[in-house]
């Protein structure tokens, strides 16, 4: 059953590195008809340090970015709310968060965050450290 493979700042940065763990996850996942995506804002937060651009533009061709809009931030900010968060050191995450809530099913996060995107996500998302 396809569901959705989405991929934080960290494993964004390692998919632009071309790290074999992460690789091989996403390859298996596009294999099965999975759906790999991330944000927006996590092509920005990623690390593309030492990353040629073409790279960069040849991986974001290959990942559905999702758009962050106002619906996005309207549901982020009652995520943050909820857990009495606050501040820019959850705001991306919280907008990551949303994003997995409303993937398709089954949605796993590959993360290097796994306790904030755990709580964050809720119960329906399957969060993995990389």
């Amino acid at each position: 059953m396809p569901g959705t493979l989405l991929l934080d700042s960290e494993g964004l940065s390692k998919l632009y590195r071309k790290d074999r763990a992460v690789l091989a996850l996403v390859q298996a996942a596009s294999e099965e008809g999975v759906r790999v995506a991330t944000s927006a804002m996590t092509t920005l937060e990623a690390d593309y340090d030492r990353v040629h651009p073409a790279r960069i533009t040849w991986v974001l061709s290959r990942v559905d970015v999702h758009d962050i809009t106002k619906e996005v931030t309207v549901q982020a900010a009652a995520l943050l709310r909820t857990h009495n968060l606050h501040g820019h050191q959850y705001a991306i995450d919280a907008a990551f968060a949303v994003i997995a809530r409303i993937a398709a099913r089954p949605c796993t996060v590959l993360t290097s965050d796994p306790e904030d995107l755990t709580l964050l996500c809720g119960p329906t998302v399957e969060v993995h450290k990389v």
